[in-house]
């Protein structure tokens, strides 16, 4: 700023700035326009803490669930499997299935990440985490989960759990995300939501009866370990594909997304 500029009788910018106390009204920390910055400030803190993860994984589940629960047990066992193949176990970083998850990744010695969230009763990670990143905002956190992983597998839980799953559905649908496979694991527990997709809504016309095929359903966690590290292999392939495609590889991957979206109306 020139002499005309500032006006006469007011300390320069720098002097305000570095005074120890706030110089002016503090309400500016309640606006959108700073909650813009953190906004912007916890994706470069997400991006730059798991862009060197490699191939991971987001598993997701119960809050609720006890250690000695059947699908604690499952959720420890996947995550030592994937772990044990340098695939990085992510999880939303709370007690339950997550927890379990996080505890069998850990103690195979893989990377085990925690995306916490701020909540009033669930305010850090668990003891299992060795990577850990805490949100304010749930939509940063969840682009986290999709970005970085490969593939969900989604144990029986409730609306966040749901939350999660039919976002990535969504991906998958309108082809946002591809070679992204979803799998439920519990028959038990989730095959009502699989007749109910395919009775009701797919024969309401609401949902191509092809989508419920972007659902896998198992209790076998060798077999999820299988469905993942194909899908890593079609991903490779493809990526090649597209690198040696002649129109380039840009075009190649936005043709590629209008194939992969699902028709809004029943087959």
């Amino acid at each position: 700023m020139n002499q005309e500029r500032k006006p006469r009788g007011k300390p320069t910018e720098d002097r305000k700035l570095l005074r120890p106390a706030p110089y002016a009204d503090t309400a500016f920390l309640d606006t959108d326009a700073w909650r813009a910055l953190r906004i912007m400030g916890e994706f470069v803190d997400g991006f730059d803490a798991l862009a060197r993860l490699g191939q991971a994984v987001s598993i997701f589940g119960s809050a609720r669930a006890l250690p000695d629960d059947p699908v604690c047990q499952a959720a420890e066992e996947l995550a030592g499997k994937l772990a044990r193949r340098g695939i990085t176990v992510i999880t939303g970083g709370g007690p339950g299935v997550m927890a379990a998850a996080n505890k069998g990744a850990a103690e195979a010695g893989g990377v085990s990440v925690g995306l916490g969230i701020e909540l009033p009763h669930e305010q850090d990670v668990n003891q299992w985490v060795n990577l850990k990143l805490i949100f304010r905002y749930f939509f940063v956190r969840k682009t986290m989960f999709v970005k970085y992983a490969q593939g969900f597998v989604i144990f029986p839980g409730g609306f966040g759990t749901f939350d999660e799953l039919f976002e990535s559905l969504t991906l998958v649908q309108t082809g946002k995300i591809d070679h992204f496979p979803i799998i439920l694991w519990g028959r038990e527990y989730w095959q009502p939501l699989l007749d109910w997709l395919d009775d009701q809504v797919a024969d309401d016309g609401m949902i191509a009866r092809a989508d419920v095929g972007l659902l896998r359903c198992t209790d076998d966690n060798d077999e999820i370990v299988r469905w993942i590290e194909q899908s890593f292999v079609d991903a490779d392939d493809a990526q090649q594909e597209g690198e040696a495609a002649p129109e380039g590889e840009e075009a190649a991957e936005a043709a590629r997304e209008r194939g992969k979206q699902r028709t809004r109306q029943p087959d």
